[in-house]
């Protein structure tokens, strides 16, 4: 399962004033958030979703019986879109089968290109996977006096609620201080990328989810990266980070993820999501397809990294960094977000005003 489609991630959404809901069909099951927009109303979300057992796959009759659940919720809660992540363009045929109208969101809600790391292996064998610029710079932060630390808020706000006054000023001035200084940086980051951030909040609570850690990089007693990570499963995910360009050159960012990763695998990760990456180069792409069993095995080709063709403006720098942490590791490509219609007049004038906000930018 996603992280995304957990129930602690269920309780941020709420946490932030989303409703959510849960659904089941046998072991099939969706977590799902409810949008609100101005103008075109309400429509639900599945972060990506469905959740599909390796050992069921799309063809199961629970399968189809989880979607019309989901349909039906959607009728009857007056939402006018349902939004899902595909994993594949199988699914969309289970959709067709099932006699919904299914389009293209005019939008990825999430990356379409993951770069995900094998980190099971030996750190040895990890590092020597790294392209070779990756390495120095992660040694170069360190001779130059880069610190790393973690935070647990979840833990830290559990102190702050104990009896003892001195450990819960200094638990309560900690909390502030780091928060204050993720969103400081994140403000700054958002700028210089020119991207929107969300809201102030919306990281405050994000950081009190029980699996989240917050990582900091500090150099000459300043903070000078940030990374809000997530322990699930077996697998660590980033999912925001944010650094001060006047300190580049003591290259914080490259030690604060080898950081991550080396502590994911003390935690018994076995995998490191980066995140989103782009590239053109469509044949080094792994396809993100449904397992025929829990035995299946995706395997990968080592490929040159010259053969990747990087694209996209904001995606060309945090792309080369992502990838520098593994020669051997190829992005996963997602089919996509796509939409289930259910109001086709409340749908038009979405994709209508959509439409004329990209032309306003």
């Amino acid at each position: 399962m996603d992280f995304l489609q957990s129930e602690d991630w269920r309780k941020f959404q709420e946490s932030v004033g989303r409703r959510t809901f849960e659904i089941s069909s046998g072991d099939f099951n969706a977590s799902i958030i409810e949008h609100k927009l101005p103008i075109v109303g309400n429509y639900f979300y599945a972060p990506r979703g469905f959740v599909i057992p390796a050992e069921a796959g799309i063809h199961d009759a629970g399968c189809k019986f989880l979607i019309k659940d989901i349909f039906n919720l959607a009728k009857k809660e007056k939402v006018n879109w349902i939004r899902f992540d595909a994993e594949n363009k199988d699914v969309l045929k289970i959709m067709k089968e099932c006699g919904l109208k299914v389009e293209k969101a005019p939008h990825d809600m999430q990356p379409r290109q993951t770069f995900v790391i094998d980190i099971s292996k030996p750190e040895e064998e990890l590092l020597e996977e790294m392209k070779s610029k990756t390495r120095y710079n992660i040694r170069l932060s360190e001779k130059r006096g880069v610190r790393i630390f973690n935070f647990q808020f979840s833990i830290l706000k559990q102190f702050s609620n104990s009896n003892d006054k001195i450990l819960n000023k200094e638990n309560k001035e900690k909390f502030s201080f780091y928060a204050n200084e993720f969103l400081r940086l994140i403000r700054i980051t958002s700028k210089r990328q020119g991207i929107v951030s969300h809201p102030d909040e919306y990281y405050r609570k994000m950081l009190e989810i029980p699996c989240v850690q917050l990582y900091v990089a500090e150099y000459d007693r300043k903070v000078v990266a940030v990374a809000i990570v997530s322990f699930f499963d077996d697998t660590a995910i980033y999912l925001h980070g944010a650094s001060d360009d006047k300190y580049k050159n003591v290259m914080a960012p490259f030690a604060l993820h080898w950081q991550i990763i080396k502590d994911a695998r003390e935690k018994g990760c076995k995998r490191y999501d980066m995140g989103g990456v782009k590239i053109s180069n469509s044949k080094f792409l792994i396809s993100k397809q449904l397992p025929i069993s829990n035995k299946s095995i995706l395997k990968e080709k080592k490929i040159p990294d010259s053969k990747y063709q990087i694209q996209g403006n904001n995606w060309a720098g945090i792309t080369r960094f992502k990838m520098g942490f593994s020669l051997e590791t190829n992005p996963t490509e997602f089919a996509g977000s796509y939409d289930i219609i259910i109001n086709q007049k409340k749908y038009f004038l979405y994709k209508f005003l959509q439409f004329i906000k990209g032309l306003m930018k």
